[in-house]
C-alpha cells in the first residue's frame, strides 16, 4: 500500500480527487487513516501450491468484475492506478470494458503475474527497477518505486526519538507482518549491545516478544506509522531488515542495510532487490537461513566499528534512491486522463 498511497499523495498535491478500491486487508485500515474513501471487493490471491484455492481466487476475481464496473461507474474516474496486486486484475479489466486509461505500477525488481497479464490493457507500466524489457513498444518506463516523502533532517529526527550525538542506533524491521527468524535473532543478538535498537517486529510476534526483559535502550514496537517509519529511517545509522520494497525507503534515507531476503517470496524477487542493493555496495546479504543471533551480532558490531565504510554504503544507498518516482507516476496518471 505504500507506494499507492504515495502517488495518492502526489496526486492529491496537484489537485485530483483520489479513491481506493480495494480488499479487507491493510488497506481496510490505511486508506481512511490518510483520508481517502475505500470502496471494497471481495478478491484473494492466487495459490500456487493449492490448485482448489486456485480456481477459488480465479472464480471470485471474474464475479469481482462486474461489481468493480458498478463502482467505476458510480466514481467516473478519469484514469485508473493498478497497484500490481491481485486487487488490481478485476479493476483493471473493469476499466478497460469502460473505456477509462490504466497506469500500471510494479514495486519488485521481477514483474509479478498480475502486471503480466494486465500489461497489454494498460497505457504504461511504472517500474521500480530497471531496465524495462527490451520488446515492450515504449509501453515500460522506469520511475522507481513510490515512497512517502521525508519532511525534516536526521538530527530532528534523532532528536525527536530521543537519540544522542554520540549514539548508534540500528533499526530492526521486516515487513508488516514482521519477520520471525530475523526478530528472534535479533533479540537475542543485540540483548547485551551498548548501541540503541528501535526494532518494529510485527503483530504476530509482538506479544511473544514483548514478555523478554530487554534493556532500557532496546524499544520493541509492533509497527509504526508511516511518518513515523520514515523518521526513524533518517535517525538510523544501520538498518537490518528483509528485503521487499523497502529497499527504496533504505535507499531514499542513506540507510546502510544488513538484508536477509525472504526466501519464499514470490519469484525470488527479495533475493533480487537484495542483489541490487548489495551490488551498489549499500547492503550486505544473509542467506535467511544462515541468520543467526551471533552472526547478526558480527555482522552489525563490525560495520558500526567501521565508520568509513558505513559512510560508504551511506552514500551508495543514496544514488540508488529515486525520490521523484511518486510525482512521476503520478505525471502518467494525469497524462493518461488527458490532463
Amino acid at each position: 500500500m505504500v507506494p499507492a498511497l504515495a502517488v495518492a499523495g502526489a496526486l492529491r498535491a496537484e489537485g485530483a480527487e483520489v479513491a481506493f478500491i480495494g480488499a479487507n486487508r491493510a488497506e481496510a485500515e490505511l486508506v481512511p487513516r490518510e483520508g481517502y474513501e475505500l470502496h471494497a471487493i471481495s478478491v484473494e490471491g492466487l495459490s500456487r501450491t493449492n490448485p482448489l484455492r486456485a480456481l477459488r481466487a480465479l472464480a471470485r476475481s471474474a464475479v469481482a468484475v462486474p461489481r468493480a464496473r458498478r463502482l467505476l461507474r458510480a466514481l467516473a474516474p478519469d484514469a485508473v492506478m493498478g497497484g500490481g496486486g491481485y486487487v488490481a486484475a478485476p479493476v483493471v479489466i473493469a476499466a478497460r470494458t469502460l473505456g477509462i486509461p490504466a497506469v500500471l505500477t510494479e514495486a519488485d525488481s521481477r514483474i509479478g503475474l498480475t502486471n503480466r497479464v494486465l500489461a497489454p490493457l494498460a497505457r504504461r507500466v511504472c517500474l521500480s527497477f530497471g531496465p524495462a524489457p527490451a520488446s515492450s513498444d515504449g509501453r515500460y518506463r522506469v520511475t522507481g518505486r513510490p515512497i512517502f516523502p521525508f519532511a525534516g533532517d536526521r538530527a530532528a529526527a534523532r532528536a525527536r526519538l530521543g537519540i544522542g550525538p554520540d549514539e548508534s542506533l540500528v533499526l530492526v524491521f521486516g515487513g508488516s507482518l514482521g519477520a520471525r527468524s530475523i526478530n528472534r535473532a535479533a533479540v537475542e543478538a543485540f540483548a547485551p549491545a551498548p548501541f540503541r535498537v528501535l526494532h518494529v517486529c510485527g503483530r504476530r510476534d509482538h506479544a511473544e516478544l514483548a514478555e523478554r526483559a530487554l534493556r532500557a535502550t532496546y524499544e520493541l514496537r509492533d509497527q509504526l506509522e508511516p511518518a513515523e517509519f520514515s523518521q526513524a529511517l533518517a535517525a538510523a545509522d544501520l538498518a537490518v531488515a528483509r528485503a521487499g520494497g523497502s529497499v527504496f525507503e533504505l535507499a531514499a534515507h542513506g540507510v546502510p542495510a544488513i538484508l536477509v531476503p525472504y526466501p519464499h517470496a514470490t519469484g525470488d524477487h527479495q533475493r533480487a532487490n537484495a542483489a541490487w542493493m548489495a551490488q551498489a555496495g549499500a547492503a550486505l546479504v544473509i542467506d535467511d537461513r544462515e541468520l543467526g543471533p551471533e552472526r547478526l551480532a558480527e555482522e552489525v558490531q563490525a560495520l558500526l566499528s567501521d565508520r568509513p565504510r558505513l559512510a560508504e554504503m551511506a552514500r551508495a544507498a543514496e544514488s540508488l534512491a529515486r525520490p521523484d518516482a511518486a510525482a512521476e507516476v503520478a505525471a502518467e496518471l494525469l497524462a493518461a486522463a488527458g490532463g
